[in-house]
C-alpha cells in the first residue's frame, strides 16, 4: 500500500480531486467506483467546484456506486442515490443512465444484484474505486463476518454501522434502513486502482488494522493488502495510531 498523510481533510480532498481531474483528462471514458458517507463530501464538493469553473469532460465517464439502502431511491430522503445527486450528478454534465447505482427499489434484490454485477463488466470493469472505511473495518457494505460476499449482494447492516449513518436519516436509528445491496469484495478487488480515503481520529483503529494487522474478514479493509495498486489517504486523525 501507498500511504500519504495530510494535516487536514480539505488538503487530502483538494489532492485527490486534481489526480480525479488529470484521471478523467486522460482517459476521457474513465470507470469510476464512487462512495458515499461524510468522508467523501469535500471531495465531492471540490470536484464540482471545479468542474464548474473549468471545462472539465463528465460526458463519457461511468460511475458505479458502492451501495445502496433497500427500499430507497431517488427523490428518497437517506438514499445513496439523493446524495449522490445534491454532492455532484447535479452539479456535472455527466450522462444520467451512466451514473449507476444498485436499485435498493427492485422487486427482486437477487436479480439486481445480478443486474449491477453485469453492468459494471460490460463498461470493461472499475478503472479507480474510490473508498471509505467504517469504523469496524467496513469498506462498501461489507460488514465484519465469518465470511465475505464475493459479488454485489444484499448486506445485513450491523448495529454501528446504522448508528452512524443515522445522521443520514435526522439522527432517528430507527429510520435507518437494515438492510443494503452492496458491492462485494471481489467486485471491488476488481478495480484496476483504489483509493481509500480515511479522515478523523474514530477511523484510527481500523486504519491501522487494515495497513499493520492480519487479513481478516473482521477487518474487511484488510484484504486491501492482496491488492497490487492501493493508495491510502489519511489525515492526521485518521493515520494517529500508524508508526
Amino acid at each position: 500500500m501507498n500511504i500519504e498523510r495530510f494535516d487536514h481533510e480539505d488538503a487530502l480532498a483538494t489532492t485527490l480531486a486534481t489526480r480525479t481531474i488529470e484521471a478523467l483528462s486522460l482517459n476521457p471514458r474513465l470507470v469510476l467506483g464512487l462512495p458515499t458517507g461524510r468522508t467523501p463530501v469535500a471531495l465531492y464538493r471540490e470536484l464540482r467546484s471545479r468542474s464548474q469553473r473549468g471545462h472539465v469532460d463528465w460526458s463519457q465517464v461511468r460511475t458505479f456506486n458502492l451501495d445502496e439502502f433497500v427500499g430507497l431511491g431517488a427523490g428518497d430522503a437517506g438514499s445513496y442515490r439523493s446524495y449522490m445527486q445534491a454532492e455532484l450528478f447535479d452539479h456535472v454534465r455527466i450522462e444520467p443512465l451512466n451514473a449507476g447505482l444498485p436499485d435498493g427499489r427492485a422487486a427482486n434484490l437477487a436479480a439486481e444484484c445480478a443486474r449491477y454485477e453485469r453492468a459494471i463488466a460490460l463498461a470493461g470493469g472499475i478503472d479507480i474505486q474510490i473508498l471509505g472505511i467504517g469504523a469496524n473495518g467496513h469498506i462498501g457494505f461489507n460488514e465484519p463476518a465469518d465470511s465475505l460476499a464475493a459479488e454485489t449482494h444484499v448486506a445485513v447492516l450491523q448495529q454501528d454501522t446504522r448508528a452512524a449513518n443515522a445522521g443520514w436519516f435526522g439522527g432517528h436509528l430507527s429510520a435507518v434502513p437494515t438492510h443494503a445491496l452492496s458491492m462485494g469484495m471481489a467486485t471491488i478487488m476488481g478495480a484496476r486502482e483504489i483509493v481509500l480515503m480515511a479522515t478523523g481520529e474514530e477511523k484510527s483503529a481500523a486504519v491501522a488494522g487494515m495497513i499493520d494487522g492480519p487479513i481478516t474478514t473482521r477487518l474487511p479493509a484488510s484484504f486491501l493488502q492482496l491488492h497490487s495498486r492501493v493508495t491510502v489517504m489519511l489525515d492526521r486523525g485518521a493515520a494517529l495510531r500508524l508508526a
